[in-house]
């Protein structure tokens, strides 16, 4: 049976094998992705097409205010969590601009 540290030194020495081998077959496989976009006159739209249905994000749109602090004049859209000055209210439409 192999000691800790013996083993240590086989984990280090398959870890390093192991990017070596890494390095050698993604060179090659850069390599023949160059050789087949150069061969077939790609482009990037042709290798990476952009998504389909998929939604572009959000650029943070501004929501106009529901409701408005009569004493302070602070706003809410109604949208997340609401602050404490109409939090504990049922009637909110007091509050309504």
């Amino acid at each position: 049976m192999a000691s800790y540290k013996e083993l240590l030194q086989q984990r280090e020495q398959l870890e390093k094998e192991i990017e070596e081998l890494r390095k050698k077959e993604m060179s090659d496989a850069v390599s023949q992705a160059r050789a087949l976009v150069a061969e077939f006159s790609l482009t990037m739209e042709d290798v990476f097409p952009p998504a389909r249905g998929k939604r572009a994000t959000s650029t943070g749109n501004k929501v106009a205010p529901k409701y408005r602090n009569p004493v302070t004049g602070d706003t809410w859209t109604g949208r997340g969590k609401a602050p404490k000055w109409i939090a504990n209210e049922d009637n909110r439409e007091k509050f309504a601009i």
